[in-house]
Parts: C-alpha cells; structure tokens; sequence
C-alpha cells in the first residue's frame, strides 16, 4: 500500500486538464446544432409518410351507403346508364362507372372508392362528336357508347367492348375481328336471343352485315369481340327500343382523355 506522501506524489503526475479553445467549442456547437437539425428533418419526414399512408387510405376506403347513393345519383344526371339509385352499387352500377372512367381516361377498374366518388363530383356531362340530331355514337378508343337526342344532348353512356382486331376462323374462313368505322344505319333487329355462330347475342341492332350492338354476357374494360359493339345486358332489351330501324349509328376512332390529376 501506498504511504501518504507516495499517494500525494503520484497524483501530481496526472496531466493538468487543458481547456478548450474557442475553436473546439465553436466546432462542438455546430455538431450539436446539426444533429438537431437531422433529427427534426427526420421527424418531419417520418410525419409526412404518415399523413400520406393515411391520407391514400382513407381515398381508397369503402363509401358509405349515403356516398353510394350519391355516386349512382350524379352518374345518372351525367348521363350515365345506371340501375335503380338506391345506393346499391350493383352491376349496373360499375358498368355505369366503368363508363364514366373510361370518358374520363381514369383506370378502368369499376371500383367505387372516394378518390373516385370525388371525381364524379366535378365531372360533367360529355359532348358528342356530333350533334343537332338524333343518333348513336360509338367511340372505339374510349370504347363507350353515346346516346344523342335531337338537341345533341348525350343521354345515356354505356361502356362497350368491340374488335379486337385478331385473327378467328368462322364458317372454315379466316377473319379479323374489325368493328367498321364510318356511318351506319340500324339495319334490323332481333327480340331476345339470337344463336349466331360466334356466340350468343342479346336484342341485336344490325348495323352491317352480322356487325350489331347487342347485349352480352361479356364486357371487359378493352376490345375482346369479333366484330359487334358488345353492351351489358341489363341495357340491351331498352337500347333496342330506343333504336328503330333507320337511326343513324356513327363508329369512330374517338381520342383518349388523359387524366388531370
């Protein structure tokens, strides 16, 4: 053990403790003022990744029966061929808002969510191509359907899928599936059912040859027939009473709407 003196004379060997300098605490007061800085930056951050999850979320949840109402109630002032409005958001209902999304240039999902409830809100009611009487209008690039009055006033819109431009064999013929451009007038028409061919076609409208919108079972969001103008069927047996014989039919390319926001 350490004497008393031993134990006084090795602590004088320690080294003095030197104090900083001007420059050294300058530096450890910009770490210190950095490291504050990047912890803000970093809560402010993680902040804002929340509010947007939560926001995305809340877009994207399910509307309420009120909201359901609402949607299928502006679709209808839009000119939208929905079913009853009784906030039941049916087939005919995503047919109605597969419509509007294809008008639109939206995704064509059929999928009512409120970023989609919203955009309904500001819609307005789409223009013909034509106007000044009464015809049909259909658009292949935005594969919808148009319904003009005398005033050229769209009333009803149906979502359509037609031609899908591939090679079939019918009757031991090869074939393009091609939906005709140009104007055409509805030739004639069959009540019910008709067995053709290629399937089966409901309340047909001929406009060329075997060429006729008609209800079917079938309408995705794209081209998938072999020729005819496909629309639902819960619109077809009414389409068909809404279009005598001699009504003009006009088949264009149309243009496709980009999305504003």
């Amino acid at each position: 053990m350490l004497s008393h003196s031993e134990h006084i004379d090795r602590l004088e060997v320690w080294p003095h403790v030197q104090p900083l300098t001007y420059r050294e605490i300058w530096t450890i007061a910009i770490r210190i003022i950095v490291a504050a800085i990047l912890i803000l930056l970093i809560g402010a951050l993680s902040c804002s990744v929340v509010m947007a999850a939560n926001t995305r979320k809340s877009l994207s949840q399910a509307p309420s029966p009120q909201q359901r109402y609402e949607a299928e109630r502006r679709l209808f002032e839009l000119g939208y061929w929905t079913g009853p409005i009784d906030a039941d958001f049916d087939s005919a209902s995503r047919h109605a808002l597969m419509a509007f999304q294809k008008v639109e240039g939206r995704a064509r999902t059929g999928k009512l969510t409120l970023h989609e409830l919203a955009a309904i809100a500001g819609a307005s009611r789409p223009s013909p191509r034509q106007g000044e009487f009464a015809h049909v209008e259909i658009d292949l690039a935005r594969q919808v359907l148009f319904v003009v009055d005398d005033n050229g006033t769209v009333t009803r819109i149906l979502p359509v899928s037609t031609g899908d431009e591939q090679l079939y064999v019918d009757h031991g013929q090869t074939q393009r599936a091609h939906t005709p451009r140009g104007t055409f007038k509805v030739l004639r028409k069959i009540n019910g059912w008709r067995l053709s061919s290629l399937g089966l076609l409901y309340y047909p409208c001929y406009i060329l040859n075997g060429i006729a919108i008609h209800g079917s079972l079938s309408i995705p969001s794209y081209p998938a027939s072999h020729g005819c103008i496909r629309i639902p069927m819960y619109a077809a047996k009414e389409l068909s009473a809404l279009l005598p014989v001699g009504t003009t039919v006009i088949v264009y390319e149309g243009h496709r709407k980009l999305r504003a926001d």
